[in-house]
């Protein structure tokens, strides 16, 4: 009977996995997609062949892109407007769950839902391009580090950005290093604290 438990134990080990990618010549990147699992962990890519950058999503937002997916029937309907719209990419959205897979491709979508989830995955899509962005100046541009950090930070106070853990190493290595600019190391510092949680200092009276 062991085998047999083990056999049929199988299929719940499998995590369900969404999918989302974005076709776009022209724009920069002119591909990206997301590959999102049920406890949170995200693959990032820009090409499919590529290795991706992985983060973790928070929970509210894993809950929020899983519960989209279920209103919208795991993408088993057509979710294109057919409305006369400028091209603003094709995307995908895919659900994948063991042998199971269904997925809808389209330009613009009315769907209320299906808009709510591209946002979500849009920003999932921001925050790796910022991370990519951030990691590149650190390395090999140390006067460009502040500007990008400003990019970073307006980000953030749009509320664009999730998983802001994966930005900690580096924005740590920036305050830790005495070669980068003043103000980039404070701006380093001050998002780190924000990432984190933490309170931020009250100006001096």
């Amino acid at each position: 009977m062991k085998p047999l438990l083990l056999l049929l134990a199988l299929p719940l080990c499998a995590e369900p996995l969404l999918f989302y990618s974005k076709k776009f010549p022209g724009s920069v990147p002119e591909y990206s997609e997301v590959r999102l699992t049920r406890d949170g962990k995200v693959e990032y890519r820009e090409a499919p062949d590529e290795d991706p950058l992985k983060f973790k999503l928070p929970p509210e937002d894993t809950e929020t892109c899983f519960s989209l997916a279920q209103k919208l029937d795991h993408f088993s309907h057509a979710l294109e407007s057919g409305l006369p719209v400028a091209r603003m990419g094709e995307k995908t959205f895919r659900w994948v769950d063991g042998d199971a897979k269904t997925e809808a491709k389209f330009n613009y979508s009315q769907d209320v839902d299906a808009q709510a989830l591209l946002d979500v995955f849009e920003k999932i899509c921001e925050s790796a391009q910022m991370y990519y962005l951030l990691e590149r100046t650190v390395k090999y541009d140390r006067i460009g580090v502040n500007q990008a950090l400003l990019r970073l930070e307006s980000a953030w106070d749009h509320k664009h950005l999730v998983g802001v853990e994966m930005y900690l190493p580096l924005l740590d290595r920036v305050v830790k290093n005495d070669s980068y600019l003043n103000m980039a190391r404070e701006r380093a510092s001050k998002l780190a604290d924000l990432f984190r949680g933490k309170p931020l200092a009250s100006p001096a009276q």
